[in-house]
């Protein structure tokens, strides 16, 4: 429980758990210069975090750890009572990782498509999401060291060399799930919620269903996914905002409309 407890803080420490509304975005792409910046504002974020922001990282363990109580009996139910065979395998990791990549394609084929500059940062903002909620939760799977319940029967087999806690998939889904769901107008808030949030419910169901997880496992993955798009998100929404225009007498008795960009 105590290797748990490390790595639920660690989970937890991806970024801004407050999510700004979606606005409409006045840049067409991201440059690789926004992203390093969303990089270093990304793993820094808990030394600017608010006491709103640290309630809800309390909030966050305080579930994670309770559906930690409830691991065996999942691994019951989908296991059939304990008979899976503990080989380790894993034969349906792609066909899970397929609804999460065929969202983010989904988006930016559209986006070009129909030569949508909101649309094409959308699916930037899924890949940066997807991109860093990756890289904490292989830095958690390295830390936890957790065995799979593929692997063995006990859930507490931290630090054992395993790689279940947190879920990849489920951190990538939700992390591309999120942004689909409250990215947009609000006009089809519903749609988009179902469709991105139904999308990474049916990645984590997946992957108790094959016995490759336990729960906390997968709450812990959905955690980093929000976290995470919430935090490119509220990056998005900076970039939007940061185009200054003003405007200045010009030779000849005109006037001249300077833009200039603001950031970080």
């Amino acid at each position: 429980m105590r290797w748990m407890q490390k790595a639920v803080v660690l989970a937890c420490v991806c970024g801004p758990f407050t999510l700004a509304p979606a606005v409409p975005c006045h840049a067409e792409s991201i440059t690789l210069g926004d992203v390093a910046t969303d990089a270093k504002l990304y793993f820094t974020a808990p030394l600017r975090w608010d006491a709103a922001d640290w309630m809800y990282f309390g909030g966050t363990i305080a579930v994670v750890a309770a559906s930690h109580a409830f691991d065996t009996d999942v691994r019951r139910h989908f296991a059939a009572r304990g008979s899976a065979a503990l080989n380790g395998a894993d034969p349906n990791s792609i066909r899970d990782a397929i609804p999460a990549a065929a969202t983010f394609a989904a988006t930016w084929l559209y986006a070009n498509l129909s030569d949508d500059s909101a649309g094409r940062v959308e699916a930037y903002t899924m890949l940066e999401a997807a991109g860093f909620s990756t890289i904490t939760a292989e830095a958690l799977k390295y830390a936890a060291g957790r065995e799979r319940p593929d692997q063995t029967t006990d859930e507490n087999a931290w630090r054992s060399g395993g790689s279940s806690f947190p879920s990849l998939h489920s951190t990538a889904a939700f992390a591309i799930g999120t942004v689909l769901a409250e990215s947009g107008g609000d006009d089809f808030r519903w749609v988009r919620r179902f469709l991105g949030y139904g999308m990474a419910g049916a990645t984590t169901y997946l992957r108790l269903h094959g016995n490759q997880h336990w729960l906390s496992d997968t709450v812990a993955g959905a955690a980093v996914g929000v976290a995470t798009a919430r935090f490119t998100m509220n990056r998005r929404e900076v970039r939007a905002h940061a185009w200054q225009v003003s405007v200045q007498p010009a030779q000849g008795g005109g006037v001249a409309l300077l833009v200039h960009r603001d950031l970080p």
